[in-house]
């Protein structure tokens, strides 16, 4: 089937907007004419390692037809169309999966790319670029059609207001009562609630909250997005899925690695900022909601709000941070600094659902594994006549990456004479139940979800504004000085007061008993 045929067949929200609004019509149809993707920073890391690659696997998979995509790469760098796609060819196919038909691939992608060199603040680089895009769009649209124009911000925060202001101006699609225009902003949205607010007043000035896309790459990831029809799809999870029955919950995020020279960028945020406050935390929201009224992007975010507006301020004596040795060493770090590349935080919801509950987000750098996973863990049986405890609690378990899977940890008989038990698992592993499926890449998915008009997995203004109500004043403290980072050894499992942290809020860790991912 030729990619354009896929295309096709996709089932679309038709969507109609004034020149500078979108507004979607109740009733279904196919979306057609030109669409232009502008890749803003495209000679950066985040677009040639995660933008450039996820639209080549969108154009393979017959979402980006040939006959309706043109992709324009932004930036001040001075260089060719050539020298671009130079730079992101290697970044398309790894080594190991190239064959003929791929490489084809790839030399049919490069030719919807066009670069255009300007600055990021003044009119003339984006008259260019509007003058290319509209020449794009006259040659596509000789018969009636809709242009559609997506702009994805690959870009340091600082510069979304002057490069929103300069599209604003210059860049807009220019069909009368048809078509769109998009903004995909990548985070860190800001440093604290001030920052985030003050960006999001100047970019709400200029664009309507239907046309702006916060990006968080978690909301895209399969296990994810699995959430939701695992929670409100099975009929023996409701009932157990609240503060009778849950004793805490797990979000972790562990690195092997460390900074790897970007210690001078890393210092100015923390993983607090990095990592918790908006990867775990949307986590946090997908596993604390109510169930929505349906599937509508704004009735998901609505109930991901309230969770967020329900969280209680956060204790310090329910905080650790820590440092590795030897992040200092890297020169462009301070020597003074106190930034914090581990962290445990306990964040208490008070709500009906939840009270009790400790949620315990941990995210760390310089760990002894990598891994992501959502980790509930269920309150001991009550008269235990089998006396196995200390082997550990049932626990539900999510693992996000790397090797998907989703297990729950029981207690069962051990095989043999005697009446024994042993921890074992009921186990979903990606990879050997969905042999020879591929799992999109967060950013295809979202990506994807833009140019269909879909906000599910985005995050709307008072979201992101809850999310800082909620940190903001510890990492006030934190840069005050006011709470210190403690040393940990590269390679371990973090400080030690976090494991005793762990243990105060209720965390019982299974002894003896480790997942192995299935082979094939």
């Amino acid at each position: 089937m030729a990619s354009g045929d896929v295309w096709h067949m996709e089932k679309r929200s038709s969507v109609r907007n004034d020149s500078f609004g979108d507004k979607a019509d109740t009733e279904s149809s196919l979306e057609s004419g030109s669409l232009s993707i502008i890749v803003l920073g495209a000679s950066g890391d985040l677009a040639k390692k995660k933008t450039f690659p996820a639209l080549f696997n969108l154009y393979r998979q017959g979402f980006l037809p040939p006959s309706e995509v043109h992709i324009f790469g932004y930036a001040r760098s001075k260089m060719t169309d050539d020298e671009l796609k130079d730079r992101i060819h290697g970044y398309l196919v790894p080594s190991k999966n190239a064959t003929p038909e791929m490489s084809e691939d790839v030399s049919n992608f490069l030719r919807l790319i066009q670069y255009v060199s300007g600055s990021y603040d003044t009119e003339e680089g984006f008259q260019l670029l509007d003058k290319e895009i509209s020449k794009y769009e006259y040659e596509q649209n000789r018969q009636e059609g809709i242009s559609r124009r997506l702009f994805y911000l690959a870009l340091p925060p600082s510069v979304y207001p002057p490069v929103c202001r300069m599209i604003r101006r210059y860049c807009m699609n220019k069909s009368e009562n048809v078509g769109w225009t998009r903004m995909v902003v990548e985070k860190p949205f800001g440093r604290d609630l001030q920052s985030a607010e003050q960006l999001s007043s100047q970019i709400g000035e200029l664009f309507n909250e239907s046309q702006i896309y916060r990006i968080d790459h978690y909301l895209g990831k399969e296990l994810v997005q699995n959430l939701l029809v695992m929670r409100f799809a099975n009929r023996f999870f409701l009932p157990l899925w609240n503060r009778d029955n849950i004793d805490n919950v797990q979000i972790v995020f562990r690195e092997d690695f460390g900074t790897d020279g970007r210690g001078g960028y890393f210092d100015q945020y923390g993983i607090i900022r990095d990592i918790i406050q908006n990867h775990l935390l949307q986590v946090l929201c997908l596993v604390a909601m109510e169930k929505p009224v349906s599937l509508t992007p704004e009735y998901i975010r609505d109930e991901k709000v309230k969770v967020l507006q329900a969280v209680d301020p956060i204790k310090d004596e329910e905080v650790v941070l820590g440092q590795y040795e030897g992040y200092k060493d890297d020169p462009t770090v301070p020597d003074t600094s106190n930034t914090p590349t581990f962290a445990t935080v306990v964040l208490r919801i008070h709500n009906e659902r939840w009270e009790g509950v400790p949620f315990i987000l941990k995210a760390g750098k310089a760990l002894n594994s990598r891994k992501a996973e959502i980790r509930v863990q269920f309150k001991d049986v009550p008269g235990d006549i089998f006396k196995c405890k200390r082997q550990g609690r049932n626990e539900f378990v999510m693992r996000l990456q790397p090797s998907e899977a989703i297990y729950m940890k029981l207690t069962v008989k051990q095989p043999g004479l005697e009446m024994s038990t042993v921890q074992s698992e009921l186990d979903l592993s990606y990879k050997q139940r969905y042999q020879g499926v591929v799992i999109p890449e967060a950013y295809e998915r979202l990506i994807l979800d833009t140019i269909r008009g879909d906000q599910q997995h985005f995050v709307r203004r008072d979201e992101l504004k809850a999310a800082w109500e909620i940190f903001t004043p510890l990492l006030h403290r934190i840069d005050e000085g006011l709470l210190k980072s403690v040393p940990y050894k590269p390679g371990t499992r973090g400080p030690a007061e976090a494991d005793a942290l762990l243990e105060k809020a209720g965390y019982v860790q299974t002894h003896g008993y480790i997942w192995i991912p299935p082979t094939l």
